[in-house]
């Protein structure tokens, strides 16, 4: 009778420990509502490729329409580990951005998504925390690297600002692979169809370019390596600025997932225990999950 009365406790706590294992182990609020690319269909997307690696518990925040009042919109972003913004449009409230940069100085994650790079222009601790944006080529310096691999800082005025060619597919390629997000990724991927951003411009301070593309003439590119994923310490907290993902097609790339997966845990956590897929896209090859 114990030794089967141990039995049973035994296989009660195993149960309870896988069930404790397979629980997500981080909380994730998507911020959208406006934005001048369709979120309606990318925030589903973003979603899905958080809570596909079991780690995340996913909310999303979805702001009053455009030129409505946001003073009554205030997430609550401490009850979060990290924030994935999939948001350009209206300044928020005084009150959410005092409660975002606290969330942020404090220690909280940030991952900006594509065009929420476009946002706040003249909110300069935004700026500070993206380093680049789309922005005017008299807003800031530009940052690219030369074929050599070398990088090369444009002073504001100077060059293009911000813009891209025609979508269509392109190869990434990993400049820093000893950090936490990119650790362990081939070399060079190819990305889905996408735009690629070209000559981001801002203050561009304790910028660490994880990865860049070729903005290729041929598709009224600048003919520079371009920065794709980019992080910057901001006080405690770390955000995290992926310029891909301009459609739901786009971020259905598994790089595409890869990366948004590894950089959100990294903005939580500062670490990284996710493994690199089975499908990840090769050199010269799309992978994508539809």
């Amino acid at each position: 009778m114990l030794r089967r009365t141990f039995s049973l406790t035994l296989l009660i706590v195993f149960a309870i420990s896988l069930t404790a294992h397979a629980e997500p182990q981080l909380k994730a609020l998507i911020v959208d509502g406006q934005n001048n690319h369709n979120w309606q269909a990318t925030t589903p997307v973003l979603k899905t490729g958080l809570e596909s690696c079991g780690m995340f518990a996913v909310d999303v925040a979805t702001s009053p329409p455009k030129g409505q009042d946001m003073s009554g919109w205030n997430p609550e972003f401490s009850k979060y580990d990290v924030l994935v913004l999939n948001y350009n449009g209206d300044m928020w409230s005084e009150k959410t951005q005092k409660d975002f940069v606290d969330y942020v100085e404090g220690g909280g994650g940030v991952v900006v998504v594509h065009a929420a790079n476009n946002a706040f222009s003249g909110w300069q601790q935004y700026n500070d925390m993206i380093g680049l944006g789309w922005r005017g080529n008299s807003f800031g310096d530009r940052v690219t690297f030369n074929d050599e691999g070398k990088v090369v800082r444009t002073p504001k005025g100077e060059g293009p600002g911000a813009g891209h060619g025609p979508q269509h597919e392109f190869q990434v390629v990993i400049r820093d692979t000893e950090h936490p997000i990119t650790r362990g990724l081939p070399s060079a991927w190819m990305h889905a169809k996408d735009e690629l951003y070209q000559g981001q411009r801002g203050p561009a301070e304790n910028m660490q370019i994880l990865a860049t593309a070729y903005a290729a003439p041929d598709q009224r590119g600048t003919g520079q390596h371009e920065p794709m994923l980019w992080v910057i310490p901001y006080g405690k907290g770390r955000v995290v600025t992926n310029v891909m993902g301009h459609g739901d097609y786009s971020m259905q790339c598994v790089g595409f997932i890869t990366t948004l997966q590894r950089g959100a845990q990294w903005a939580a956590t500062g670490k990284v225990t996710l493994p690199v897929p089975e499908d990840f896209p090769g050199a010269d090859k799309v992978s994508s999950r539809n």
